[in-house]
């Protein structure tokens, strides 16, 4: 290429890198210009998280309060133990405090204090003296956050309903976290600046976001009605060696719940570990499981079992056994109800009018369906009896001949009606539903059973909301605890409303039923719940588990006072007891010495004219 040429080719490229870099130099200042002007707010937030740390401040949880305003959940003051990594200047003697003073091993304690991070909890919910204690140290990089832990005043009272909650102060079970949106509050924060080398800035303070407490919950359930009814239920759980005893009152016009038990309880202090009773149940079935072998199993069988019971771990056992042990058997558990299912078969033909009163029956003390001969618990027969005889002496061979006369269709059709098809509503989680047949494949060897109370499974709080309902008047009941939400103040912030029943059978059936079960107590089968002074009414039952030849028992009673004007409602279940196991020997003397106990508390006075 001639010299020239040369010479212009190199200007030329010259010019071009040199306009090329003032293109870039003036994109690059738009683009500067642009990030500091338009994007300053948003980088210099960016930048001042950098420099921040956070730490969170616990609520304060709402209390839970009985109708009385007695306080049966609170709050008390903890601390959470956390360390900063990048400010620690003696990480062996912080060790040694924390280990020490927290009894953790210093494994577990060394391998957070040396981890590089922002923070690291070492441990929360420890009892403020402790914390206090930790304090005084002044240790370089451990923080003592106060913050709060749940504490139940009366330790075990009404533990299945009012549940507990978890490390992060959120309900796990219970009215804990079905009200969990009312009681958990709002958390805050706190906030310090810290140097490129994540060490806090002393000189900066810190700036704090303060938590907003929840609001307080207040129930129905009534301390001294529901540690009265524990009581009893202990004692009749001890007397008669029972597995386990589930008793219920409440106010059968509008639902309100003033007690639920399921003994054994559990310590709501202390709910991640087992009761003596749980703790004996869950080695008994390691041991079984150790040892599959029995009489009713093959070796093959056996071997599969403990195969299979090898691949279960301790914390599984464990875990297992808790959930057992936190079930609400008045809601989470269905039972066959037995005799007491009456009332609904009763209900549902007075209502229809396949029976009256007057009607006449003979019982010989069985009944032919189909190819079945179903027995009465009278093996000798009642002979002649009116329906209202026949309800006193719970006559199965009569109610079967009311289901008959209803027929399959009416039948199912109260069922619905009488809200037993479906859940009650109740405000705590995990109701169970009923456990019917499919009505297509009911026939009437099926019907006969029901009639009576066989070969289906209700709740304990469905049978109670559905007896209530059927003598309150006719009205359906939603059964509930919740009442009403306000301020740690007292401020009123919300009254709880529940959906308005049904009117489920007539005025006139609901005040026959009245009549026919305060019959049942003054001169039939539940005569051991007569309290004098007072109209009770109420229905006994002695139902079987499966399979029957296991001779496992359920002894029930379901009563209501006064008769004419039902104010109060009560059942009570004793699940497999040893020895006499008839609901009206050993179930309705519950009800009574409750009913005696309780009504004049709650302004029911006696009745001082002659009966």
């Amino acid at each position: 290429m001639p010299i020239g040429k040369l010479h212009t080719f190199h200007r030329k490229k010259t010019v071009f890198v040199f306009l090329a870099c003032i293109l870039a130099l003036a994109l690059l200042i738009v683009r500067l210009g642009y990030l500091m002007l338009e994007r300053s707010e948003y980088y210099s937030e960016k930048a001042e998280e950098l420099h921040e740390r956070e730490r969170p401040i616990k609520a304060a949880r709402g209390r839970i309060l009985d109708t009385n305003g007695t306080v049966l959940a609170d709050n008390k003051t903890v601390c959470t133990i956390s360390v900063i990594h990048s400010q620690i200047r003696e990480p062996d003697r912080v060790i040694s405090v924390l280990c020490k003073e927290l009894g953790l091993s210093e494994e577990s304690v060394r391998k957070k204090v040396e981890k590089v991070s922002s923070m690291e909890r070492i441990k929360s919910n420890v009892e403020k003296e402790v914390g206090d204690k930790i304090r005084q140290y002044e240790l370089a990089g451990v923080k003592v956050d106060e913050d709060y832990k749940r504490y139940y005043p009366y330790g075990s009272l009404a533990s299945k309903v009012l549940g507990f909650t978890g490390s992060d102060n959120q309900g796990i079970i219970g009215l804990e976290v079905q009200y969990d949106s009312v009681l958990e509050g709002t958390a805050g924060k706190i906030l310090t600046l810290t140097d490129a080398r994540g060490v806090e800035l002393p000189e900066a303070g810190e700036s704090r976001l303060e938590p907003e407490a929840g609001d307080d919950l207040q129930i129905s359930l009534d301390y001294n009605i529901q540690k009265y009814i524990e009581q009893e239920a202990l004692r009749v759980m001890e007397q008669k060696q029972a597995d386990s005893v589930s008793i219920l009152i409440l106010n059968p016009r509008n639902g309100e719940i003033y007690g639920m038990t399921n003994v054994p309880e559990f310590d709501l202090n202390d709910p991640f570990t087992l009761t003596q009773e749980w703790q004996a149940a869950m080695e008994e079935a390691i041991q079984e499981a150790k040892n599959p072998e029995t009489e009713a199993e093959g070796e093959d069988a056996g071997a599969e079992r403990g195969a299979e019971t090898k691949e279960k771990t301790a914390s599984e056992w464990q875990q297992e056994f808790l959930n057992q042990m936190w079930r609400n058997g008045c809601i989470n558990d269905t039972y066959e109800p037995g005799s007491t299912f009456k009332v609904i078969t009763a209900s549902a033909g007075l209502e229809e009018g396949v029976v009256s009163l007057s009607d006449h029956f003979s019982c010989p003390g069985y009944k032919i369906v189909e190819d079945r001969r179903i027995r009465c618990h009278k093996v000798a027969g009642h002979g002649a009896e009116t329906f209202l005889e026949a309800a006193q002496n719970s006559c199965n061979p009569v109610f079967i001949e009311v289901g008959l006369r209803l027929g399959v269709e009416r039948y199912f059709h109260y069922l619905e009606q009488f809200g037993l098809l479906k859940k009650t509503g109740i405000d705590l989680p995990g109701e169970a539903a009923t456990i019917m047949h499919k009505k297509e494949n009911v026939g009437l060897v099926e019907l006969a059973t029901m009639a009576f109370g066989q070969s289906f499974q209700i709740t304990p709080i469905q049978l109670a909301a559905t007896v209530s309902s059927l003598v309150n008047g006719g009205k359906r009941i939603t059964p509930h605890f919740g009442v009403l939400e306000k301020s740690r103040e007292g401020v009123l912030k919300k009254i709880f409303q529940y959906p308005e029943g049904e009117q489920i059978v007539s005025g006139e059936t609901s005040e026959t039923m009245q009549y026919i079960l305060e019959h049942v107590v003054a001169d039939g089968s539940g005569n051991r719940a007569y309290l004098e002074g007072y109209h009770v009414g109420g229905k006994t039952a002695t139902s079987e588990t499966l399979p029957r030849s296991a001779n496992i028992y359920i002894s029930s009673f379901v009563g209501f006072a006064p008769a004419d004007d039902p104010q109060v409602l009560g059942l009570c279940i004793i699940n497999h007891p040893q020895g006499v196991y008839y609901g009206g020997t050993i179930a309705a003397p519950v009800i009574q010495r409750i009913f005696a106990n309780i009504l004049p508390y709650l302004g029911i006075q006696a009745n001082t004219e002659n009966d």
